[in-house]
């Protein structure tokens, strides 16, 4: 069976989604843990729920960045991915964790990569510019994570219509019920491939 690692920072809904589709078996593999970027997010809720391991590793509680990468190599060393899934994962990864893991860390953004991406470009914002912009579709992608935010090359993608009343938090809802599609289903494929 393979293991996915799970890193997240906010609610958990991408994270829930990915567990949805274990238990039902969409996914064939484990998530052998959950890293967390902070306490009292809705990510550690979901985990304990589902009987996930789960650390909170805080940039801010390191010295210097080796402590913290140390420490993410330690937590993942321990928990032996196969993959590793970025699933609104609002902190840098540092350089080491993406030469040890080449090809094996995604993430989810929530535009059309790469329109939208890049520092800067997270949550609402996102959804902001892709209105002010005039687009007349947005959607997300699943990408492969290199030493560029949002840079690595996009594996899927999902397209969503801009309606003409939307407002970011609707253009949110929608295009959030597609991530929760897409990344169970980009997981999958990427773990049954040889």
């Amino acid at each position: 069976m393979k293991n996915i690692v799970v890193f997240a920072s906010g609610s958990g809904s991408n994270f829930q989604a990915i567990i949805n589709a274990v238990e039902d078996g969409r996914i064939h593999a484990d998530i052998t843990g959950l890293i967390a970027s902070k306490p009292d997010i809705g990510a550690i809720k979901k985990a304990e729920a589902a009987k996930i391991p789960y650390q909170i590793i805080r940039r801010p509680d390191f010295d210097n960045e080796s402590q913290f990468t140390e420490a993410l190599l330690t937590t993942l060393s321990k928990w032996n991915p196969d993959l590793i899934v970025l699933a609104g994962y609002m902190v840098r990864l540092p350089e080491e964790i993406i030469r040890k893991y080449p090809k094996r860390i995604i993430n989810i953004h929530p535009s059309l990569l790469p329109k939208y991406g890049g520092k800067g470009y997270y949550g609402l914002k996102v959804h902001q510019a892709v209105l002010e912009s005039g687009d007349h579709e947005t959607g997300c992608s699943v990408h492969y994570v290199n030493e560029i935010y949002d840079d690595g090359p996009v594996i899927k993608q999902t397209k969503v219509p801009v309606l003409p009343d939307d407002t970011p938090h609707s253009l949110s809802e929608r295009v959030l019920k597609e991530e929760h599609k897409l990344l169970p289903a980009v997981i999958n494929k990427l773990l049954t491939q040889n």
